[in-house]
């Protein structure tokens, strides 16, 4: 697949939407002894770009992608995004049942990816 605007964009505007979302999801776990009703309306306020984001990159890239492409895409892009969060923001620690977890999950996108069986 040739490098063009419709194949690097959108990945490039879910990376920025995911990035968004786990901060609007997890963010406010910093801040416990905050109020619920503050961490939901912050959460949602984050939340708002993330869409601004994320809706542009699906709809540039459907076409080149497709609908189940665009969402394994978006989901290994998540997974990527909130292991980095959990561990460096939450200060969580990876063990190797999560790891086999996210192995899966991508040896699902692979096959996404590769077409119908043959």
């Amino acid at each position: 697949m040739p490098l063009t605007f419709q194949t690097i964009m959108p990945i490039v505007l879910l990376v920025g939407s995911n990035v968004f979302m786990t901060v609007a999801w997890y963010g406010h776990l910093k801040f416990p002894a905050a109020p619920m009703w503050a961490a939901v309306m912050a959460s949602w306020g984050i939340a708002l770009v993330e869409y601004w984001l994320a809706v542009p990159a699906n709809r540039i890239g459907y076409g080149t992608y497709s609908a189940a492409e665009l969402k394994t895409i978006q989901e290994v892009i998540s997974l990527t995004v909130f292991v980095g969060f959990a561990v460096f923001v939450l200060g969580e620690k990876l063990t190797w049942n999560h790891a086999v977890g996210f192995a899966l999950i991508f040896a699902g996108a692979f096959f996404i990816f590769r077409g119908p069986l043959k």
